[in-house]
C-alpha cells in the first residue's frame, strides 16, 4: 500500500512538471533575428512596417517580434555603423503567408555587401 501511495505521488509530481516551448501559447507570427555576421547590426528592420530589431552582436538573438503577416523571405534593412545593408525582394507572387508560429531570419553580409537570409522554423 505504501508503494502504491508513493509511486501516486510520483506520477502526480511528474504531471505536475510539464515542459512549455515557446510555440505553445502563440497566437501570431512571431520573428527574430539570429546574427551569424561577423560585425553587430545595430539595426534590422524587417518588412515595410517599423519592425526593428535592435543592437544584434554576431552569433547572438534578437527577441521575438509580432508580425501581422509574413513570409520565409522580406525585405531587410542592417544598419551596421555607418553602413547600410539591404535585401530586397521583387514580389511575393505564389508565396504563401506564413502560419502562426516562431520563426527565425538567420542574416549574413556578404563580402560583396548582400544580405543573405537563411529561414528557420523555431521548435
Amino acid at each position: 500500500m505504501k508503494k502504491a501511495v508513493l509511486f501516486l505521488l510520483f506520477i502526480v509530481a511528474l504531471s505536475g512538471i510539464s515542459c512549455t516551448d515557446r510555440d505553445d501559447n502563440v497566437e501570431t507570427v512571431d520573428i527574430r533575428i539570429k546574427n551569424v555576421s561577423s560585425v553587430t547590426f545595430d539595426e534590422v528592420q524587417v518588412g515595410g512596417e517599423e519592425m526593428i530589431h535592435e543592437n544584434i552582436a554576431p552569433d547572438k538573438f534578437s527577441e521575438y517580434l509580432e508580425y501581422e503577416t509574413a513570409y520565409r523571405y522580406a525585405y531587410i534593412q542592417i544598419k551596421s555603423g555607418a553602413e547600410v545593408y539591404t535585401l530586397q525582394p521583387f514580389d511575393f507572387v505564389g508565396e504563401t503567408p506564413l502560419a502562426i508560429g516562431v520563426y527565425t531570419y538567420e542574416l549574413d553580409i556578404d563580402e560583396e555587401g548582400n544580405v543573405l537570409l537563411n529561414f528557420v522554423i523555431d521548435f
